[in-house]
């Protein structure tokens, strides 16, 4: 099964949804739900990273300038 997610924006009771070239269902299933403020894409696995780093002491924080040097080291970015 292909699926595809949009968020789009309604205009006048109406929204249009561009399906890429290479989709070449001849009939689809639409549902409507609408968007909230905690529709976020994280895997399971996001969050546990996240809620690992909410539960950090506060004395092994780092700041963004160190975050980055230390992704530079790294990766080369």
């Amino acid at each position: 099964m292909e699926a595809i997610r949009q968020f789009v924006k309604v205009k006048n009771q109406q929204l249009n949804i561009i399906l890429p070239d290479d989709f070449l269902a001849e009939e689809v299933e639409v549902i409507i739900l609408a968007k909230t403020e905690s529709d976020v894409n994280l895997s399971q696995e996001q969050m546990h990273f996240l809620d690992d780093r909410v539960n950090e002491p506060e004395s092994e924080y780092i700041t963004s300038n160190e975050s980055l040097e230390k992704l530079k080291k790294k990766y080369g970015y």
